[in-house]
């Protein structure tokens, strides 16, 4: 029963690692237009519409949380297992690490694309690069050292096999597409071109033609952030925290009954409910916000 209660107790700090971990790994995304609207802001010099958008995505935000979550894990294991660190010290070294390389990646890429634009006459804002990249940094900083800690504990408490640092991979994989399945929903193509009917898909003749107007001057990164804030990184952050809280609940409770497989059982029954629930709430939606009308678009 102790060890029950032990199991339980690291699974709620985990929970909480991985929601602080989710949503700001959806804002980091934000900031520096790594989500699935990023087409969009690489696409819109093209078509004339020049922009204050930090435009640094050179791959899709799952790979990109693989990767700075293992740097950060893998530091981290290196630091502890060859100079005896203290494991927390070691956790924070290493997503310090992992968030400057990814600074360097993102300088590098925001630098990099817009100068490839040059033709398009799209500038390169210095003060852009200025003001951006350190959230980016930040929120970079955050998430690693929120997907490092639990897959730690993780590794080290529940007793998971593998090596925290692989781990850290699979979860940052993981967190990255929780961004862009779940926080890209709240980046909004109703945020980046505000007339479209609620349900509508882009049309060809809209693609690249974003918002270039915030609420004060020109729309930039900042402004992102600060609607993603709202709803697209909480969003994410909770969808993180259930994922990682309810699938190894389910694990720790159900593993010792049908020889292993209760927790599949379990598993199977959470997701068939959760299948069922967004089938009413989407539905649901529909028919109080819907359905959109074609001649309605402009």
């Amino acid at each position: 029963m102790e060890e029950l209660a032990v199991s339980l107790g690291t699974l709620a700090l985990m929970g909480a690692c991985a929601t602080i971990a989710g949503a700001a790994e959806d804002l980091e995304s934000d900031f520096g237009s790594q989500s699935n609207a990023n087409s969009q802001v690489q696409l819109a010099p093209q078509v004339g519409y020049l922009h204050r958008v930090y435009n640094k995505a050179i791959c899709g935000e799952p790979v990109a949380y693989g990767l700075l979550s293992a740097t950060g894990a893998a530091v981290a294991f290196a630091l502890a297992t060859a100079f005896a660190v203290n494991i927390v010290i070691a956790l924070a070294l290493g997503a310090a690490v992992a968030a400057l390389m990814y600074g360097v990646y993102a300088t590098t890429a925001y630098m990099g694309r817009l100068t490839g634009q040059k033709r398009f006459g799209q500038p390169i804002y210095i003060d852009v690069l200025l003001t951006t990249t350190p959230p980016i940094i930040a929120h970079a900083f955050i998430a690693t050292m929120g997907i490092a800690t639990f897959s730690y504990l993780l590794n080290v408490i529940i007793g998971q096999p593998f090596p925290f640092p692989i781990l850290a991979l699979l979860w940052g994989i993981m967190t990255g597409g929780m961004g862009s399945a779940v926080g890209d929903v709240h980046y909004g193509a109703e945020r980046q071109y505000q007339y479209k009917p609620f349900g509508m898909g882009l049309p060809a003749a809209q693609s690249g033609k974003i918002v270039q107007k915030g609420e004060v001057g020109l729309r930039n990164s900042i402004d992102i952030a600060g609607f993603c804030v709202k709803h697209g990184g909480p969003l994410t952050g909770l969808g993180l925290g259930l994922t990682v809280f309810v699938d190894l609940w389910r694990h720790i409770i159900f593993i010792e009954f049908v020889n292993g497989w209760g927790a599949m059982i379990a598993g199977l029954l959470v997701i068939v409910v959760w299948v069922i629930g967004n089938r009413f709430l989407e539905v649901w939606a529909r028919k109080a916000y819907g359905p959109f009308k074609k001649e309605e678009a402009t």
